[in-house]
């Protein structure tokens, strides 16, 4: 008995791969800690602070649309909705990106517009279709709140509240909106079981066969860098009146011709930017982390599953009106039906547990004392 023991303990070693044979492929990695930059420290205080004004609609021209309108803690921090919320009157034009790692890209938004969390802030807030706040009327606006002229002197020295600070303070907060422990970042660690047999394969899949790490690398799984992959147009401007006046107003606001003004019918994306022809329905490779909590996909919301979205780029991507500029990269895949599932099964590995928390408790805003009032 002892005998035929340590033959069957001998085959379970034997079956169970070492730990340099697990796939564990370069280009990949475990996230670590969230980059601060030596502008804006982090502090206890200011990251208190900047949760208030993360949630407090103080910051925007209506008083209603707070950082947290258009990404919701219960929504993957983003809006589980193809387009995000847009300021009352308008709706959005593009999806909301979650604010979860965010702290780790160097590009945000998906035409990569905003270089750091608090210039993003201070679009947000003010951006027409967003926000839409005046930075002096939203920053009186905080002088009215005694909490508020109490933590900005603590936090910054301020004798009265600064807007700028406000958006330091707001992105010192998202830069503690991170997860580092998903199963794929513990196997990456060095935990074969983290993994099931499933996830295991669909990570060589995603390595290989698939090629998902040309673009999805790193740490972030994203290169940053900005692709065509024939997303179709957003189908609300086929029939949303809202939405296509909001798309028009975007398409003028950021400096289309007259002709592409009349005639365009579809997000030229990063080309706003550079103003080249073979920049349009380019955006940026956005990150796959948390996604299990952040559909729908893509820069306009237009594929609704993790199994769609394998299943796309499986057929070799879509058609979009600037198809001269699809990325080659974008190929049919030849995958089955069960090496599609083991891919979705590896993506959900990027995603832990849903990171929930208790909003804070808002101030208000009360007469400025006779003294402030006098100056």
């Amino acid at each position: 008995m002892k005998h035929t023991t340590a033959i069957l303990a001998g085959i379970a070693i034997l079956a169970t791969p070492a730990l340099a044979e697990m796939p564990r492929p370069e280009g990949l990695a475990p996230l670590g800690d969230a980059p601060i930059p030596a502008s804006n420290p982090q502090s206890d205080a200011k990251i208190e602070l900047g949760k208030k004004l993360f949630f407090d609609p103080i910051l925007s021209g209506n008083y209603n649309m707070p950082c947290s309108a258009c990404h919701l803690p219960e929504a993957g921090w983003a809006i589980q909705a193809p387009i995000s919320f847009g300021y009352p009157g308008t709706t959005h034009w593009r999806n909301s990106q979650t604010i979860v790692n965010s702290a780790y890209y160097g590009k945000l938004f998906w035409a990569g517009s905003s270089g750091s969390l608090e210039h993003q802030a201070r679009s947000a807030a003010r951006g027409g279709v967003a926000g839409n706040g005046e930075d002096d009327m939203m920053e009186s606006r905080l002088a009215f709140v005694p909490e508020y002229r109490e933590r900005f002197a603590d936090v910054f020295g301020d004798d009265w509240p600064n807007i700028r600070h406000a958006y330091d303070a707001i992105a010192a907060y998202e830069r503690t909106i991170v997860q580092t422990d998903t199963p794929f970042d513990t196997y990456m660690r060095g935990d074969d079981a983290a993994l099931s047999e499933s996830q295991v394969r669909g990570l060589e899949l995603f390595a290989g066969k698939a090629n998902c790490i040309q673009c999805h690398s790193g740490p972030m799984l994203s290169n940053e860098k900005y692709y065509n992959l024939g997303v179709p147009p957003y189908s609300g401007w086929e029939d949303d009146e809202i939405a296509q006046i909001t798309f028009r107003f975007e398409l003028y606001a950021k400096g289309s011709t007259e002709d592409m003004y009349r005639s365009t019918k579809d997000d030229p994306g990063l080309y706003f930017r550079t103003k080249e022809t073979a920049d349009k329905g380019k955006f940026r490779v956005p990150s796959l982390r948390y996604t299990k909590y952040t559909y729908p996909y893509m820069h306009n919301g237009m594929i609704e599953t993790l199994e769609d979205v394998v299943e796309f780029y499986n057929v070799g991507g879509g058609e979009n009106e600037f198809a001269a500029n699809k990325s080659d990269l974008i190929q049919p895949l030849g995958l089955t039906e069960d090496e599609k599932a083991d891919l979705v099964a590896f993506l959900e590995s990027l995603s832990g547990d849903e990171l929930l928390i208790e909003e804070p408790e808002l101030p208000i805003m009360e007469p400025l004392p006779a003294t402030m009032a006098a100056n």
